[in-house]
């Protein structure tokens, strides 16, 4: 279901996330690097969401505002549907962590030149979504167990082996 390059770019992401959120106060070239790291990475997958195969392709997973209110609303009747890729609200938050992966890895970049060197609005934005990851971290977590203990699959070991097994098959 999931190809290997966003499973990889997927572990990857979140690998360079957290040495970049717990070296934000030192060793600089360590946060740096997983900044830079990560910024190719969120491009990458950025990317592939538009050239993928049918799973990685923005268009076939990200749902309307409507479809996803619908969603919710049927998760808290306890009745939503199977997916057999991502969830609405599972497709949002991928939206919503590229976009604060791009905005805290890229005015961390701009911090770095000479032109913006001590900016102190870069620095607000970037110290801003470097700490709205460990929230936004936790509700990607928190959903992810949640839909695998909902509907009785192995999300994590989905993202690992590309193969997503249901009580169905």
């Amino acid at each position: 279901m999931w190809d290997p390059l966003v499973r990889g770019l997927h572990w990857g992401l979140a690998t360079c996330v957290i040495a970049a959120f717990f070296t934000r106060h030192g060793p600089e070239i360590v946060h740096n690097t997983a900044g830079y790291i990560a910024l190719a990475i969120a491009l990458a997958r950025i990317v592939w969401g538009f050239a993928g195969g049918e799973f990685a392709r923005f268009a076939n997973f990200v749902a309307s505002p409507r479809a996803t209110v619908n969603y919710t609303l049927a998760v808290l009747g306890r009745r939503e549907p199977h997916y057999l890729g991502h969830n609405p609200l599972g497709a949002w938050m991928i939206v919503a962590l590229l976009f604060s992966v791009l905005v805290t890895t890229g005015t961390g970049w701009l911090l770095d030149t000479d032109a913006y060197f001590g900016d102190e609005l870069f620095e607000d934005v970037h110290a801003f979504f470097g700490k709205l990851f460990a929230p936004m971290v936790a509700l990607h977590v928190g959903g992810v167990i949640f839909t695998s203990l909902r509907q009785k699959e192995n999300l994590v070991t989905a993202m690992i082996t590309g193969r997503k097994t249901t009580p169905d098959n």
